[in-house]
């Protein structure tokens, strides 16, 4: 979009914050650059240029505003769209692989040289991938700074940094202000004892409805693992320097998020996963104008626009899900899988509520004896089936997998049918036009609703949906009575 100039200086004109995270505007005469919905005096249109990314116009010599903080907006929905190399790159980099791995540990995990993907990313984005990650331990570093008590030390290897001159030279050229300006410019107010929790706001697009959102999380959340307490969803996170523990909470203009981190090297993953599981880079009105084309939608979209996908922080962890709650009631589901977790999953402390474990990982439950689960013979060869695949074989079910690939592999899978297929697309790989014709809770708001009944009419007809199915699936199962639709109002 960013190579749009009259759309995007009407978007900067009306302050448009809807276009945040799209592209970033850049003024000539202050060299700083903002997001398009900075509350400022829009500059005049000469003195204006734009940047598809953050990182691309900090390499052009421009520092971030002080006043609408570009590095704290939304991400580009355009990613969680795409499927192509550029967005599987840009999702690994949100995950945080460069900053473990390398570029050539991203460049493995896509199958592509190093030389391949800096070409794409600097076509497309104007930054390579070192760039883009340090744009992203820039905005943590921020975060830390101003809502956390952790020494500046500290601070610069939680966001990532490799030394403390390194950390101190980004933040002055990014933010023109030392990171010791930078905390005595914050509100004033508690912060964050460094043994303690870390308490932030998420962004998001407006509008977001999260009554399906968190009434799906809460509704089968696993016992141990995720529980609904004080009004937030908490859930225990596997990661790789340690574990963590995470709360969040719907507000009327962020998600009150509150982590806690055995290895606080871990913050920058820990938050993009979060994003990740609510979906909060999502384009709603993009997503809802589309559904609204259909007449027997559109109302269901008026109503409560906004809907999300809820996803999932662990690909691996949801394929097992899948599996346990083939043919079963979303309860006898969750207690096949807390049984799962106790048994086999890794123990962990939560000195504010009740969880208790870890889920199990896949190498893990490959250890497990089937006859132990409680579940027809069938439904047992099908996990261990799949638990083998994902410990031993490979089958990457990440943000940064290949979709068509993932699905190939799973649909290869003894009892692995479309399903569970596209479930796992869904709330795994983060597909869009993911979808469900065969889903009961689908078929019967079809009928309900006056839309075909049978899963080929159906798919035809979904066709009007596209690219948006998976959220057309939201707005179908809103139609039912079923807890998950329902934001809980109390404790467990």
């Amino acid at each position: 979009m960013h190579e749009d100039f009259e759309r995007c200086v009407r978007a900067v004109q009306a302050k448009d914050s809807r276009f945040d995270g799209w592209f970033f505007t850049a003024v000539l005469t202050t060299r700083i650059y903002c997001r398009p919905g900075c509350p400022a005096m829009p500059p005049k249109p000469e003195n204006m240029t734009f940047y598809p990314s953050a990182a691309a116009a900090q390499q052009a010599g421009f520092r971030a505003c002080k006043r609408c903080r570009p590095d704290a907006s939304p991400g580009s929905p355009e990613w969680n769209v795409r499927a192509d190399l550029v967005a599987r790159a840009m999702r690994l980099i949100a995950d945080g692989v460069v900053d473990r791995e390398g570029v050539p540990g991203l460049a493995g995990r896509l199958g592509y040289s190093t030389r391949q993907i800096e070409r794409q990313l600097l076509a497309e984005l104007g930054a390579g991938p070192l760039a883009l990650a340090r744009a992203q331990r820039a905005q943590t570093a921020r975060l830390l700074i101003e809502t956390s008590g952790l020494a500046m030390s500290d601070v610069a290897f939680a966001a990532g940094f490799a030394s403390i001159r390194t950390f101190n030279d980004t933040v002055r050229e990014v933010f023109a202000l030392t990171p010791s300006e930078l905390r005595v410019r914050a509100k004033p107010g508690p912060r964050t004892p460094v043994a303690g929790s870390l308490s932030l706001r998420l962004p998001y697009r407006a509008p977001l409805c999260p009554d399906n959102l968190f009434g799906h999380l809460a509704a089968t959340g696993v016992p141990g693992v995720e529980e609904w307490r004080d009004g937030a969803y908490r859930r225990t996170l596997r990661l790789p320097r340690g574990h963590g523990v995470v709360s969040l909470r719907p507000e009327a203009d962020h998600i009150a998020c509150r982590l806690s981190l055995t290895d606080w090297r871990d913050l920058s993953l820990a938050i993009s996963r979060c994003r990740w599981l609510l979906d909060l880079d999502a384009d709603p009105v993009a997503v809802d104008d589309q559904l609204r084309t259909d007449p027997l939608l559109a109302p269901y979209v008026d109503k409560a626009p906004g809907r999300r996908v809820p996803r999932t922080v662990d690909g691996a962890e949801f394929a097992v899900r899948v599996v346990l709650g083939q043919q079963v009631s979303t309860a006898a589901a969750r207690t096949l899988a807390g049984r799962l977790v106790e048994a086999h999953g890794e123990a962990v402390a939560d000195a504010e509520g009740g969880l208790t474990h870890l889920f199990p990982s896949p190498e893990a439950l490959a250890a497990l004896d089937p006859e132990a689960l409680a579940m027809p013979r069938s439904r047992r060869a099908t996990l261990t089936g799949l638990v083998a695949a994902l410990a031993h074989d490979g089958i990457d079910l990440g943000v940064g997998a290949d979709w068509d690939r993932a699905r190939e592999r799973l649909a290869a899978l003894p009892g692995i049918g479309p399903w569970s297929v596209e479930s796992i697309a869904m709330r795994a790989l983060g597909d869009p036009d993911a979808f469900l014709p065969s889903d009961l809770g689908v078929r019967l708001a079809a009928r309900t609703l006056g839309l075909p009944a049978t899963p080929a009419a159906l798919t035809a007809h979904a066709a009007l949906w596209r690219p948006w199915r998976a959220y057309a699936v939201q707005y179908l199962w809103a139609t039912g009575d079923h807890p998950i639709n329902l934001l809980p109002t109390n404790g467990n």
